[in-house]
């Protein structure tokens, strides 16, 4: 059982909640039993390590399981060093460091199916706000998340806690810069649409279609224009009641679920 917070192991662990440490290295941490669960069943070969708890293991034994069936190296902590690893103010009891593997933007494109639905999220700086959307994209069944060279690090700990896990169910493309990005969409036939406050066109009367992209700003400033006016349709989605705006999440999330409906009902 390793039981010194102080050790040189811990400080490893615990560096990695600084995105120059994460970048140089290519690895970043996943806490709690939700974010460490699917990363042992979905992506085991990109785990290097598992720190557990005496206590979370036997709260969570399909972890241990999972863990020893894919030969990771499964460690024993105290709580005191569980804690010293993480950024969460109040660690679970079980963190895992992961590497980082991601597909580069032309082969997730060229895996993308007929019928395909992504979501670029561009400026996105919100840690909170960036793992929502990825987890809205993976439950309304997106297929692929792009996010540009200015948005928030997806590695960074408050966006893989705030994606519960999704961050390893779908393909995800980041540092990409989004001219790029729009570019590479459109010659693959993929629709633009930019979910923005100022678009003519209302969710309900979007053409979804076609396979489309979403794309969304910055959760202040929206889109900037020039990247608005590069896309092929302006789409709000409409306030009813005497709400301001919805976040960039909420918005994500209904436009989202707006393609999921579509494409179920061409199914």
């Amino acid at each position: 059982m390793l039981t010194n917070p102080r050790s040189d192991r811990v400080k490893a662990v615990r560096a990695l909640s600084r995105r120059s440490v994460r970048s140089r290295t290519g690895l970043f941490l996943a806490e709690g039993p939700q974010a460490v669960r699917e990363a042992v069943r979905f992506a085991p070969d990109q785990v290097p390590d598992v720190y557990v708890t005496a206590e979370a293991a036997e709260r969570h034994p399909e972890i241990v399981a999972a863990a020893e069936a894919g030969g990771l190296f499964l460690h024993e902590v105290s709580p005191e060093v569980l804690e010293a690893m993480c950024d969460a103010d109040h660690p679970q009891g079980v963190v895992a460091v992961c590497r980082w593997a991601e597909p580069a933007l032309d082969v997730a494109l060229g895996a993308l199916p007929p019928d395909a639905v992504v979501c670029v999220l561009t400026n996105v700086r919100d840690p909170g706000n960036a793992g929502t959307v990825i987890r809205g994209a993976d439950a309304a069944g997106a297929d692929l998340v792009v996010l540009s060279d200015s948005s928030v690090d997806v590695r960074s700990p408050k966006v893989v806690r705030s994606s519960v896990g999704s961050l390893w169910h779908l393909p995800i493309v980041t540092g990409v810069p989004i001219p790029v990005i729009l570019d590479a969409l459109r010659a693959r036939g993929i629709r633009l649409l930019a979910a923005d406050g100022s678009g003519a066109t209302v969710l309900p009367e979007a053409d979804l279609a076609r396979p489309h992209a979403w794309v969304l700003g910055n959760e202040a400033w929206g889109l900037e224009p020039e990247v608005r006016d590069a896309c092929d349709e302006v789409v709000r989605v409409p306030i009813h009641g005497r709400a301001e705006s919805l976040n960039l999440a909420m918005a994500a999330t209904l436009c989202l679920y707006a393609s999921a409906a579509a494409r179920d009902a061409r199914r």
